[in-house]
């Protein structure tokens, strides 16, 4: 009976702020409205999306945020490690520099690049003091990137500096009084046993990358067309909610199946996933 009346308040959230949305979105997706005004139950939005013009933004927001994904996977990993090892007097500070910066708000972190790249930004000024000619960082499609590794890069390192702190040493020590060298005992025991941090960070990383809109708004100038810019004109501009909710809810489908393919490469147990390498 407690953890009925315990779990309520969660449930209520639960029903009135995720499943009452969700359907929403659904019931949006599914419903045309003619010439007259009337309604009638149609899958006409979700056949509009795959027009080719759509899914060329589906594709080059699947690429970006791979690419961002990857970047971030490859600058995280190596800072996650350092982080792990890091004596204990400066580990927290340094976890602290990566924490800092999520408490400001997100529009703020991605203004202040705008600041840095533009035509009369930090990084010209630089190139002009020392007699080199200025270069459009602003509004390309690497500014985009840019973005968005900033703002999601600390989502890819915690996870992986929480599962290397975690990690039984003893393993590490063993692996080392067998014989193997530093990239041995990376490739068999480190790197295996960490990958459910790894997982948890390219999930973390590739939903918000996949569906930011702000980003590109900022950084290119609305000029360049992504999936969650295409959702956000819809609504904001098009006014045409119906299609945006069918836009809206492929993107879910193709985010909660590329979750589910990563839990079923990470496997249920990680810990036998890592013994069982050797």
């Amino acid at each position: 009976m407690i953890k009925r009346l315990a779990s309520g308040p969660y449930l209520f959230w639960l029903i009135m702020f995720i499943i009452v949305p969700l359907l929403m979105v659904f019931g949006y997706s599914i419903v045309q409205t003619d010439s007259s005004g009337n309604l009638s139950v149609s899958f006409s939005n979700f056949a509009r999306a795959f027009d080719p013009i759509y899914i060329t933004v589906l594709g080059r927001s699947l690429k970006i945020a791979l690419e961002a994904t990857a970047i971030c996977l490859l600058m995280g990993y190596p800072m996650a490690m350092i982080l792990a090892k890091m004596n204990v007097k400066y580990r927290t500070f340094a976890v602290m520099m990566f924490v800092v910066p999520m408490w400001m708000n997100f529009l703020l972190r991605t203004y202040a690049w705008m600041t840095i790249l533009g035509k009369n930004g930090v990084l010209n000024g630089i190139l002009s003091f020392f007699g080199l000619p200025q270069v459009q960082f602003l509004y390309s499609e690497g500014a985009v990137l840019l973005g968005m590794v900033y703002n999601f890069l600390p989502f890819m390192v915690l996870p992986i500096y929480t599962v290397l702190m975690k990690m039984d040493s003893s393993l590490i020590e063993a692996a080392e009084d067998l014989g193997g060298n530093k990239v041995t005992v990376f490739s068999k025991v480190i790197l295996p046993l960490s990958i459910p941090g790894v997982l948890s960070g390219v999930s973390m990383v590739f939903m918000p990358a996949v569906s930011t809109f702000v980003i590109s708004n900022l950084l290119y100038g609305g000029q360049y067309m992504l999936i969650g810019n295409l959702i956000e004109q819809q609504y904001l501009v098009v006014n045409d909610w119906n299609f945006g909710s069918a836009v809206a809810m492929i993107l879910m489908a193709l985010i909660l199946i590329s979750m589910a393919v990563m839990n079923k490469v990470g496997g249920d147990n990680p810990e036998d996933r890592g013994t069982g390498l050797w």
